[in-house]
């Protein structure tokens, strides 16, 4: 599939991709540069799903919690 950039920097995602991954208007989108490529992942609702419990045991709300105190006092 192809498609173009607009003036403004804009893209269209074909809408065969919209409907397979669950892309509507308003969906976030992370963009990430892996050097030679850019891959766009759309933040929904089953994305988040298949996280949820993936930071299990780590720490990391604690450590969110602790870094939010921080920011508070800065």
């Amino acid at each position: 599939m192809e498609t173009h950039m607009t003036i403004n920097g804009q893209i269209t995602i074909p809408a065969i991709l919209r409907r397979k991954y669950g892309i509507k208007a308003g969906t976030r989108i992370v963009i990430s540069d892996n050097g030679d490529s850019i891959v766009l992942k759309p933040i929904t609702e089953e994305y988040l799903k298949k996280l949820q419990g993936s930071l299990k045991g780590k720490g990391a709300l604690k450590e969110l919690i602790a870094e939010r105190r921080r920011d508070k006092f800065r």
